[in-house]
């Protein structure tokens, strides 16, 4: 029992893995098996166990000065008389009962945490609360807030009220989007009004534009925007989180374990709290209620300390160690914690309100800890810049622009990427204050957002690929128009084969530009959810849900759809409104959510067009069928690229124009649409 793991050792955790509840280790010198230490420090006096190898100590000790070898008792000891005895243990038992009075004992000054949990929440109480947290914001910040809402408004087209103002028609004198003009002036007298073209200013303080960007005359080159955003590694890097450690991964399953019994969202957003006093001593309640469970799961004694004196501030950096762990996780795979990052979310959503966060006297927000972020604090940025970096991080993967790769070029590119790896980390560890381990954390940690890249956007650009393969704008066969028509076969609106090429051309260019910006959107969905910003639970039609503005997702999406638009070839095609904090998609949470499936949606297609060939020459009777029913493989390939290219884009999200149909969002769920069918 006394034996005890190095933790120092670079394989097992590369990074010193600090625990808030378990911090008083002062040696981590490993112990030989079968001895105990020397120094009291190493044994934990508080305990059971402390306690008896501070006796054998003691005893071992006496033994040494004594003659005679082993433990032995000389005639001079004094035995201890069975009244002193008796005495002893009744002391023992007495403390016994005033520790288990004191679990029980409410504390001698209540505050108003403890008030709120016992459910003794006046509306004094409820209106001290509030006046302390609007006091916290100064005059000069609702005005600064004000003025940027005004500023805001002022950009957004007066028709749509979400999509920046590109025209302002001098008739109207109102200023309107590419779409909404379009709509709005398309016959009668208003088709004979002129107009001003604005200029799109579209800015984010994270995010700005490139030279590139800013020059509306470029022309736009795929492979040479491709090689600038693989190379530019260090504005990728702010929003790329650092993989997690092995003990942090043991602290992710404690999180997930809790989430996982947690009924929080059931519980707080439901309609049987009438008003605010009663959900903010719901909120209050099962906040706490998670906190105490996850610190009594690390630790039983801090855990029953804490549970007693209700005094939650002591182990603030613990929870926000533990939540950042969650939200870092989510953001690398987002296909993992489905469920627990919604109610995650939410929780925390809850904790950085005013009113909780006053009760609490602490936040449990803390920043996602980046590669930029650390690479910054060890003074190591320069290894963003190396041109290495780009070999040392470049997912492998079985095929190439020409088809599948060999074997031996996998082998090649595979050697290429290990020695650039061990380059970076034996150059970058002698000139900062970076361990070889840690650079390569950090390399691995790009290498997997290079490996989501590939999984989540190559797919997009394989399709975009198949649609330029067999079939033109201005060329089709009879047999494989994707003209359609409203009311024929589900669809919803009405184009031309040239009209739905395009559609289908710039839906699936916004994906790809969406899918390689997956990141950076999942991290500015992060802020936009834990920000001041409040949220209403309204019926959206499909449950009660959290409604909230996210104006950092919205900037993010506005710009990403202004560089689709202005590289799409002709007019674009459809509706530009983003739905977002709306009844169609409450929050930033949904909205990352809904774009996270474009991958589940194109994937399994791409997988089925590439095996076509090798099934029909590995069984005859299959390839028999194929050649009889459709034609060959190039036409049934063809034959399922039309099908999914008419009626996967046929504006069946929605019933009207603005609310989907062709609209932003709506082009994705006309894609869930057509997949709930096959």
């Amino acid at each position: 029992n006394c034996r005890r793991m190095p933790t120092n050792d670079p394989l097992r955790n590369p990074f010193q893995y600090n625990d808030p509840l378990n911090n008083n280790d002062s040696s981590d010198e490993p112990v030989q098996p079968g001895h105990c230490t020397d120094s009291d420090s190493d044994v934990d006096s508080g305990s059971e166990l402390g306690a008896a190898a501070h006796m054998l100590k003691r005893s071992a000790d006496s033994s040494s000065t004594s003659s005679n070898p082993g433990p032995s008792l000389s005639s001079d000891d004094e035995i201890p008389e069975a009244d002193e005895v008796i005495e002893v243990e009744e002391e023992d038992e007495e403390e016994e009962e005033e520790e288990e009075e004191d679990v029980g004992r409410e504390p001698s000054n209540p505050t108003a945490l403890s008030k709120v949990l016992d459910g003794v929440l006046t509306e004094e109480m409820l209106e001290e609360i509030e006046k302390t947290v609007e006091s916290e914001r100064t005059e000069k910040e609702k005005e600064r807030e004000s003025e940027v809402e005004r500023s805001e408004v002022e950009k957004l087209c007066v028709e749509c009220e979400d999509q920046v103002a590109a025209q302002h028609c001098h008739q109207c004198q109102e200023r309107f989007c590419g779409a909404c003009f379009h709509a709005q002036h398309r016959k009668g007298n208003r088709s004979k009004h002129t107009f001003t073209a604005l200029t799109l200013n579209i800015s984010l303080d994270s995010a700005p534009p490139t030279d590139s960007e800013s020059n509306d005359t470029a022309e736009f080159d795929a492979t040479r925007e491709a090689e600038e955003e693989a190379t530019n590694f260090t504005e990728r890097a702010k929003y790329i989180p650092l993989r997690l450690s092995l003990d942090e991964r043991k602290m992710l399953r404690l999180l997930e374990a809790a989430l996982y019994v947690s009924e929080y969202t059931d519980r707080v957003d439901t309609r049987k709290l009438k008003n605010r006093g009663q959900l903010l001593h719901e909120q209050i309640l099962n906040v706490c209620a998670i906190l105490s469970g996850l610190v009594l799961s690390r630790d039983f004694r801090l855990g029953e300390k804490l549970v007693r004196s209700r005094d939650f501030k002591p182990y603030a950096s613990f929870f926000q160690m533990v939540f950042e762990l969650g939200r870092r996780h989510k953001i690398m795979n987002p296909e993992k914690m489905r469920s627990e990052y919604g109610r995650l979310m939410y929780l925390l959503q809850d904790s950085v309100s005013g009113e909780v966060q006053e009760l609490l006297e602490f936040t449990c927000k803390r920043s996602i800890q980046t590669v930029h972020a650390f690479l910054a604090e060890k003074g190591a940025l320069d290894l963003l810049d190396d041109p290495h970096l780009l070999y040392a991080t470049r997912a492998v993967v079985p095929y190439g622009k020409n088809g599948p790769k060999s074997r031996a070029d996998i082998r090649y590119e595979v050697e290429l990427k290990e020695r650039a790896v061990k380059h970076l980390s034996k150059k970058y560890s002698k000139s900062s204050r970076v361990t070889p381990e840690e650079i390569l954390h950090c390399i691995y940690s790009i290498a997997d957002n290079e490996s989501f890249l590939a999984s989540d956007r190559d797919c997009v650009d394989k399709m975009i690929a198949y649609l330029h393969k067999y079939f033109s704008a201005e060329e089709h066969e009879d047999e494989f128009s994707l003209s359609i028509s409203s009311g024929t076969g589900g669809a919803r609106l009405s184009h031309s084969h040239k009209r739905q090429f395009l559609y289908v051309l710039q839906s699936l260019t916004l994906w790809r530009d969406i899918a390689n910006d997956m990141f950076k959107l999942w991290y500015l969905a992060d802020e936009d959810l834990l920000s001041e910003n409040k949220y209403r639970v309204v019926d959206t039609g499909q449950g009660l849900n959290r409604v909230q503005n996210s104006p950092r997702v919205a900037k993010a999406m506005q710009r990403l759809l202004a560089n689709t638009q202005r590289r799409a070839d002709g007019d674009w095609v459809g509706s530009s409104v983003i739905h977002l904090g709306d009844s169609n998609v409450p929050n930033a949470l949904m909205f990352i959510d809904k774009y996270a499936q474009v991958a589940r949606i194109l994937n399994p297609i791409v997988t089925t067009l590439e095996r076509l060939e090798a099934l029909h020459s590995s069984d005859d009777k299959i390839g028999e069928y194929f050649d009889e029913q459709f034609g060959g493989v190039e036409k049934l390939r063809k034959t399922i690229l039309s099908d999914f290219f008419r009626y996967a884009f046929d504006g069946s999200g929605a019933d009207n124009f603005f609310d989907a149909g062709s609209c932003i969002d709506g082009r994705l769920t006309s894609a869930w649409n057509w997949c709930s069918q096959l």
